[in-house]
């Protein structure tokens, strides 16, 4: 397996640095985004990555940065009725190994320390999809720490993933993102303009996944919109999950927001993906929408 090199930059002395993901380049260029793939990572022993380590990150964050409930969940589980734990978030993360709970610690690169550490492993794969998928931006990383056997309902999220499995053992189904009867264009748009991730799911979609079992050091690429669902081994989990857009995900982005507009209107677009020159009419319209929109803001401002 070829190891790709991490990208260079001013190290932090205090902590290890990469290069921390392994895969090999011609596999991951000719998959990415359009299927799911497994590779490696060298992240279980990372100081960061630690209980003690992300017990303190979790006091830094902002709190709308946690989300945490109960983890003994049902794949089909109504969003609304998630069940929550009693605990506090410190509380919850003291006794993950017995409390049944499920956490994400959101948007961890607003601090400087863990947004080194995206970076490290992201500079790895910006070369090596630029050819297809240029421009990276947004880039974003989640920590999930949960009990065992927790379960996080079938969803679909809308940016490039790599789940990288650091401590304990979990599964993850992974859907065609491409296919409409496991997600509707309806929910696409209502899922891009803000609205609740989770999926109605049926036992007939069983058969459409792929499963991949993740141990630590074990990561696997989740592609934009690609329904999944994952549960926890015996033994509490944390898995670190790094996220980002790209001009081609901006443009795909942009054409279902404007399909919702004209939905709204009581219309019925063309499906995104159908036609790619009327979805480059719909992101230039979007694109045009948002000016009109960003500058209408400022001059509220002023």
């Amino acid at each position: 397996m070829q190891t790709v090199p991490a990208g260079s930059g001013e190290q932090d002395s205090s902590l290890p640095s990469g290069p921390w993901l392994e895969f090999d380049r011609a596999q991951f260029a000719g998959t990415f985004s359009r299927a799911p793939f497994a590779f490696r990572h060298d992240l279980c022993a990372h100081p960061l990555l630690q209980l003690p380590r992300i017990i303190e990150l979790s006091k830094d964050l902002p709190v709308e940065c946690v989300e945490y409930n109960a983890g003994t969940l049902a794949l089909n589980q109504d969003p609304t009725l998630t069940p929550r734990s009693g605990l506090s978030i410190e509380e919850t993360l003291r006794r993950i190994e017995t409390c049944k709970s499920w956490m994400v610690l959101k948007n961890v690169q607003e601090n400087a320390t863990y947004r080194r550490l995206v970076d490290e492993c992201l500079d790895q794969v910006q070369p090596v999809i630029d050819a297809t998928d240029p421009d990276m931006t947004l880039r974003k990383a989640f920590i999930f720490v949960s009990s065992p056997g927790s379960v996080t309902p079938y969803h679909a999220d809308f940016e490039y993933n790599f789940l990288l499995q650091v401590r304990g053992t979990k599964s993850i189904a992974v859907f065609d993102g491409d296919d409409r009867e496991l997600l509707s264009e309806a929910s696409r748009e209502r899922i891009i303009c803000g609205g609740q991730r989770n999926l109605p799911y049926r036992d007939e979609f069983a058969d459409k996944a792929r499963i991949f079992p993740l141990g630590p050091g074990d990561g696997v690429h989740v592609p934009l919109s690609s329904p999944h669902w994952v549960r926890v081994g015996d033994e509490f989990s944390i898995s670190l999950s790094i996220t980002f857009q790209s001009r081609r995900s901006a443009a795909i982005l942009g054409a279902h927001r404007v399909n919702a507009r004209l939905r709204a209107l009581g219309l019925t677009p063309t499906e995104v993906g159908r036609s790619p020159a009327m979805d480059a009419v719909k992101f230039t319209a979007y694109r045009a929408m948002r000016k009109v929109l960003d500058g209408s803001a400022r001059l509220r401002k002023q």
